[in-house]
């Protein structure tokens, strides 16, 4: 009689597709929760912030996607509350802050390259307003060619 090959569940990545967004569904799907539990953490951990459509559906990023994976290993494998979990999240983001450049993904290293750019465009623009918040000097009164018309002479010699 043949027997059915078993399933383990191993400690193995969860593959995320390649895509831009994802629906909530998608993200339950991915990382084994029921939706509801994924809008209670948007309310418990503000890094899980995901954008929402003109008909209000939320649309996660991978980004998001990889955080409520990483939300899901704290509180469920690890055994963490939820306080627990986001004060691990925050140290975490602290350490990847102090520690620019060195051990970075490619993702990180572009992120915080367009952080920069965004700061120098910012930069930029306080200094346009700046200039433009300096008073205007009026320019000087030039006399008219005509000063003698002015001065009711009409033909001066």
């Amino acid at each position: 009689m043949p027997t059915q090959p078993q399933h383990k569940h191993a400690d193995h990545q969860t593959t995320i597709p390649d895509r831009l967004y994802f629906k909530i569904g998608d993200v339950a799907r991915i990382c084994g929760v029921e939706p509801y539990v994924l809008r209670f953490w948007e309310s418990q951990f503000p890094q899980l912030k995901p954008n929402k459509s003109g008909t209000g559906q939320r649309l996660y990023r991978k980004r998001d996607v990889e955080l409520a994976l990483e939300i899901k290993e704290l509180v469920h494998a690890r055994g963490f509350t939820l306080s627990g979990a986001r004060q691990a999240l925050g140290q975490k983001q602290k350490h990847s802050q102090s520690g620019v450049g060195r051990g970075q993904s490619s993702a990180e290293r572009g992120n915080s390259s367009v952080a920069a750019a965004v700061q120098r465009a910012r930069n930029e623009l306080r200094a346009i307003a700046g200039l433009l918040a300096q008073p205007v000097a009026k320019p000087q009164k030039r006399r008219t060619r005509f000063a003698a018309v002015a001065s009711g002479e009409l033909f001066p010699s």
